[in-house]
């Protein structure tokens, strides 16, 4: 079994964390797809993996323009899996924490963890709660007082990993919903 470390990610990298978020934006499930889960359903075919990966909207030069320019639009961990000696094969990445600085006016400074993923292979190993942990030295580093993130309704093995090691679910504590403005609204709203 190979290594894994958690470091920060440099720009050479963006071309496979693309490849990563593709990966994971396509294992989102739509809603009759996670009700079909309950009944036995375990997963869409390559084909309708593909046109659910045509959605992400971002590209690798986006990745290297946002995250690696003067002023960073987020900032991201990888896992990267080191041979053992003697294997043949190279490191690869095998997971991601996208993160970027936000401000609470109730608590101040604060991380929002946009992302994480692990290749399902490598599920299982630590290595989610190895880039939690690093995204919380970073917090802590930056003097931030908390890091926030959002899980899908369905994925109780996330949520459960996170209350193991330590977050407060905030849906069922505080009530709070997420919204979100995009592309058209936004124009509207602007007037654009």
């Amino acid at each position: 079994m190979a290594f894994v470390r958690i470091r920060e990610a440099k720009e050479e990298d963006c071309g496979n964390i693309l490849r990563l978020i593709r990966v994971k934006f396509a294992g989102q499930k739509t809603g009759s797809q996670r009700g079909s889960e309950r009944r036995g359903w375990r997963g869409p075919e390559l084909a309708e993996f593909e046109e659910l990966a045509d959605q992400v909207k971002i590209s690798e030069e986006d990745l290297r323009a946002d995250g690696f320019g003067e002023n960073p639009f987020y900032y991201c961990l990888v896992a990267e899996s080191l041979p053992s000696p003697g294997e043949p094969q190279g490191s690869c990445l095998v997971g991601y924490g996208l993160y970027y600085f936000i401000y609470s006016t109730w608590k101040g400074r604060s991380i929002y963890l946009e992302d994480i993923y692990v290749k399902p292979e490598y599920r299982g190993q630590g290595i989610g709660s190895k880039i939690i942990k690093k995204v919380a030295e970073v917090a802590l580093d930056k003097g931030c007082s908390q890091f926030r993130l959002l899980v899908l309704d369905w994925n109780k093995r996330a949520m459960d990993l996170y209350k193991v090691l330590g977050a407060q679910d905030l849906t069922e504590a505080e009530g709070w919903h997420s919204f979100s403005f995009e592309g058209k609204v936004m124009k509207k709203l602007a007037e654009k």
